[in-house]
């Protein structure tokens, strides 16, 4: 019962100013966008691959510079 109490004060508190928090939104939103067309079936074969590649890798490029910037701040 103590541990589940203790990890809950290991968690990290991070602060966002609201320009980050739209550009993380849209960052996912890219990527879960990218991922809906290569699953879908609306476009040709072609044309989905290419704009869900697109998203994903605009997504995921996106992303790695918020996992390094709040990975690495300090408490």
């Amino acid at each position: 019962m103590n541990e589940g109490k203790k990890a809950l004060t290991n968690m990290k508190t991070i602060q966002l100013k609201l320009p980050e928090i739209g550009l993380l939104a849209m960052t996912r939103a890219a990527l879960g966008a990218g991922v809906g067309l290569l699953l879908s079936s609306k476009l040709d074969e072609r044309q989905r691959r290419a704009a869900g590649i697109a998203l994903v890798v605009i997504g995921i490029l996106t992303t790695v510079p918020f996992a390094v910037h709040f990975f690495s701040e300090e408490d």
